[in-house]
């Protein structure tokens, strides 16, 4: 499988897991990502279908639009493509969470980066001081070239979202203060075999909380 299969099957996977596996066309999605032309995308989708790797559930042309194409992956194209998960509020993104993310990237195909909701992160710590919204703090997220895929987590408990997802690899911040084995057993018993990794930071002085701190209410005033 050549690189630019393997980047298909990593946008049908995403743009499923964004839109719903029936609503969603996958060649604006494409083209969003990376501009090849339809044409060259649907050959590969085609012969991608041939290889058992992809379903093709629609394939009709538009009067108005060029050629669509709904899709999703098969088990085996999904076996193709590692997936890694990493959550956090990232209410101010800065070089630490960068690193984290480049890092978690590395482990594998495709980056979703889930976003807790204002409330999940304020049930993580009371007295936090959260100045963007989830809505916010997801696009600042998805702005960042390397992550394939942003989303806002689901109310609840972390294996909500991690059920949704289905990643290969949950991959944990530094000083994230979750343990590693307990996350593992937990979504073992939910049906979920998959790896938890724990990445390091070669800047762990800098935190969200201690920017805050020092910028405190002058923050806008940069």
């Amino acid at each position: 499988m050549n690189s630019l299969q393997k980047f298909i099957l990593g946008c049908i996977y995403c743009n499923n897991l964004y839109d719903g596996p029936d609503s969603s066309f996958i060649l604006p999605y494409l083209e969003n990502k990376l501009n090849l032309g339809n044409e060259l995308y649907i050959d590969n989708i085609i012969n991608l279908e041939k290889q058992g790797y992809v379903r093709i559930k629609s394939n009709e042309p538009d009067a108005l639009k060029p050629k669509q194409i709904v899709c999703c992956l098969s088990e085996l194209g999904r076996s193709k493509i590692k997936v890694v998960f990493v959550g956090g509020v990232f209410d101010l993104l800065h070089p630490g969470h960068i690193h984290t993310l480049k890092s978690a990237k590395s482990f594998g195909d495709v980056l979703v980066v889930v976003v807790a909701t204002t409330s999940t992160a304020l049930k993580l710590k009371k007295n936090r001081n959260i100045y963007h919204d989830e809505k916010q703090r997801q696009e600042l997220v998805a702005s960042l070239s390397f992550v394939d895929l942003s989303i806002i987590g689901k109310e609840g408990t972390l294996y909500d979202t991690v059920s949704f997802v289905k990643p290969d690899i949950i991959a944990l911040g530094y000083d994230q203060k979750h343990d590693e084995k307990e996350i593992q057993k937990n979504c073992l018993e939910r049906g979920m075999e998959l790896d938890v990794i724990r990445l390091s930071s070669p800047i762990p002085r800098i935190k969200s909380t201690m920017i805050k701190r020092s910028l405190g209410n002058s923050f806008y005033d940069i």
